[in-house]
């Protein structure tokens, strides 16, 4: 499907190292660098750095004789990721494209990504793009949302599934991780083991992930799809609502796809 994606400016990159630092997300984070399990003197790659908090714990788990590069389009990102990580000279991130990775043949021992395939139009060619990168025997670990499987809480179930279609425009493939696996067989990635890996949040507030993405869809959608700016602010009422009154329920899966290169 085609995709209006997001821009992150600087702004957008603050906010989004604000979901990335949510408790549900740490506990996220810390489940990837368990199963990347990267030893010291190893070399990472992190498609798709965001604020580069994965890039920073990747980094102080390979050490100085270890080497970690990343990539992303957003150079507010990038910016923001070569601050966290100045004291580590061992790194190096560059402006690039998941389609096309600025490094040589085999090149790295592991390689990770999260919530990045879904807006990737491209994705035989990004994933035989990993395989190129990655030494025989190399691991690869990806994480991404199914949207299907998103969660709300509502009284106006109309209304949120015209809000969700439209949240969808922004990426290329919603559904990815229902057809991730025979992909990254079909580039010579034997696939390993695939989790679930659910956000739950029963509270509407701060320090939640489903509070900083409820304002990234709303911020979105209005005016997409036929959902007027009157709908969007009367769903943030609702949620409101719903917190307040103790009814507030979201739920989201994501799925963990850990693979080796033959």
């Amino acid at each position: 499907m085609s995709s209006q994606q997001l821009e992150f400016d600087a702004q957008a990159a603050k906010t989004l190292e604000r979901v990335y630092l949510t408790p549900d997300i740490v506990v996220q984070r810390c489940r990837v660098l368990e199963t990347l399990a990267m030893r010291p003197g190893e070399r990472a790659l992190d498609i798709g750095i965001g604020p580069g908090l994965l890039a920073f714990d990747l980094a102080a788990a390979v050490g100085k004789t270890g080497f970690v590069a990343g990539i992303d389009k957003s150079e507010p990102m990038l910016a923001m990721t070569r601050a966290r990580c100045a004291e580590q000279a061992w790194t190096e991130f560059k402006q690039a494209d998941a389609e096309e990775l600025p490094f040589g043949d085999e090149s790295f021992d592991a390689v990770v990504s999260t919530q990045v395939y879904e807006y990737v139009p491209d994705m035989g060619t990004a994933l035989a793009e990993v395989a190129r990168v990655l030494k025989p025997g190399g691991r690869v670990v990806i994480l991404d949302t199914h949207w299907d499987s998103a969660v709300f809480h509502t009284r106006d179930p109309d209304r949120l599934r015209r809000i969700m279609d439209a949240w969808e425009e922004h990426l290329h493939d919603p559904g990815l991780p229902a057809t991730l696996g025979p992909r990254l067989e079909a580039v010579g990635l034997r696939v390993r083991r695939v989790e679930v890996v659910p956000l739950l949040n029963t509270e509407y507030q701060q320090h939640t992930y489903s509070y900083g993405i409820t304002r990234a869809i709303a911020a979105f959608v209005a005016g997409r799809a036929g959902v007027s700016e009157e709908e969007v602010e009367a769903w943030k009422q609702e949620l409101r609502e719903l917190g307040a009154a103790g009814e507030y329920f979201f739920s989201l899966n994501r799925y963990l796809f850990v693979a080796t290169k033959s």
